[in-house]
């Protein structure tokens, strides 16, 4: 039997007075793949993964997440996914640990003071673990962040914007990571960024947003292909200022 997708997102509409920030979006992500979610400013992105994750109601269409109706089943697989963006603050007082120990709880994790350690040492941050968060380098920042994005192991990762604002061997640190954590746990994960190389080195697809529709969904080489050019960058600026439908126009 076919393995169903861990993500189905089928005709979703989102409009906020009157304007669409979703505009019939359907799209299916296979388990244990890497996607990346591209676009501009406003085109769709964020709210997509807010009603992927639950937190957001769809003014019409249909979106499921490893089995489950969201957002009305979502207590149902909760405990199975998860999300980091550096944009998303933590408690500044607490400690690291005091932070992970908080979100593991909400999670239910088992042997929670055993994750901690375990993460504390895969992520290099076990001589900070009792530091106030608040004074950490945006670097560690990032990566505790994504220590509380992996507390519950889960099978499903959202990532908006992982290596924002961090320098080149942290960010290449970061995004290794992700990958072996995909490869050792099978995970399935949602990507949105605007660093096209990190986007052609992680995913496997493309799906990119414009005014909240999807205008291409392919693979990162196909994509080069289909609109000539040598890198993912061009391919997003092409689409972004209407190349792409220029040159089907004048075909």
């Amino acid at each position: 039997m076919p393995v169903p997708p861990a993500i189905e997102v089928e005709r979703l509409f989102k409009i906020y007075k009157s304007v669409p920030a979703v505009d019939g979006v359907s799209f299916a992500i296979a388990p244990g793949s890497i996607t990346g979610l591209l676009g501009g400013n406003g085109a769709g992105k964020t709210t997509t993964i807010a009603i992927i994750m639950g937190l957001v109601s769809p003014t019409s269409g249909r979106v499921t997440v490893l089995g489950a109706d969201m957002p009305g089943e979502r207590h149902r697989v909760l405990q199975r996914m998860n999300f980091e963006s550096p944009y998303v603050e933590m408690p500044m007082r607490l400690t690291i640990r005091q932070n992970l120990t908080v979100f593991g709880m909400l999670y239910g994790v088992p042997d929670l003071a055993g994750r901690i350690a375990q993460l504390g040492e895969a992520l290099d941050l076990t001589d900070l673990l009792d530091r106030p968060t608040g004074r950490l380098s945006a670097g560690q920042k990032t990566r505790v962040s994504l220590a509380k994005s992996l507390i519950n192991a889960p099978e499903l990762l959202l990532l908006d914007e992982p290596t924002a604002s961090l320098d080149p061997d942290t960010a290449d640190w970061v995004r290794a990571h992700i990958e072996r954590y995909r490869h050792t746990r099978q995970a399935t994960v949602l990507l949105a960024s605007h660093n096209m190389t990190e986007v052609e080195r992680l995913c496997e697809r493309v799906i990119i947003m414009k005014r909240g529709r999807i205008e291409d969904d392919d693979t990162p080489a196909r994509l080069l292909a289909r609109y000539g050019r040598r890198t993912l960058e061009e391919v997003f600026l092409d689409v972004a200022r209407g190349r792409g439908e220029e040159r089907e126009a004048a075909q």
